[in-house]
């Protein structure tokens, strides 16, 4: 598809890289100083569009969003928050897949810096490492909190799940809503965004059914 402006660009949801767009300084200036300079802008920009920031409600907003875009929101382009992923033997030669569905995922699109909220399920079958399940949940979360396009979000999954689990068997499938979409725009909505990546034995019809079975199982308790 020919993309003609950054507008369109955007509408169309391309990404331009499996990997984030970083500049080689991206981590020149601390934490702190970060967030006094976003604060700065935060401030300037809230200014520019009319509001009263001697109003007690608006009085700490560019401090509150500065925080929150590098302490929460934004906390995954910092390689110093990537989850430690020890694996472990697996003794008991559990030769079947193992799935964890339902992850809560919530994310920002780089486009507009509007929330993407949905789930993510992912699986892999082991080459003789296992990784504990509490740390597939943190490695989606890593890499949710920095602005995003979906895919490749769900190229980002894979790709470290094979690296810390040594192993090509990985799957994930995420199913989202944009607010860029729901609430801007075109304004639907009921619409959601599926992608999904399949690696190894998950590109064979049969077991990418399995996986995509157990992800419709009802765990309701």
């Amino acid at each position: 598809m020919l993309i003609d402006n950054q507008d369109d660009l955007a509408d169309n949801h391309q990404g331009t890289s499996a990997e984030t767009p970083l500049r080689k300084d991206a981590f020149a200036l601390s934490n702190v100083e970060k967030t006094s300079q976003i604060e700065e802008k935060i401030q300037e920009v809230l200014e520019i569009l009319g509001m009263d920031l001697t109003d007690d409600s608006m009085s700490g907003t560019p401090r509150r969003v500065a925080k929150m875009f590098v302490n929460e929101i934004f906390s995954g382009l910092d390689p110093n928050n990537k989850p430690k992923s020890s694996t472990f033997e697996n003794k008991y030669k559990y030769g079947e897949m193992l799935v964890e569905k339902n992850i809560s995922l919530y994310s920002t699109c780089e486009h507009h810096l509007l929330p993407i909220v949905g789930k993510a399920h992912i699986a892999y079958i082991s080459s003789g490492r296992v990784v504990g399940l509490s740390k597939m949940n943190r490695i989606v979360d890593y890499f949710a909190k920095r602005p995003q396009v979906q895919e490749r979000l769900t190229l980002q999954v894979v790709n470290e799940l094979k690296k810390v689990l040594k192993t090509e068997d990985v799957a994930c499938l995420i199913d989202a809503k944009h607010l860029c979409v729901n609430s801007r725009g075109i304004r639907d909505i009921s619409s959601s965004t599926v992608t999904s990546e399949f690696s190894g034995k998950f590109k064979g019809k049969d077991v990418k059914r399995e996986f995509l079975d157990y992800i419709k199982l009802d765990t309701e308790f």
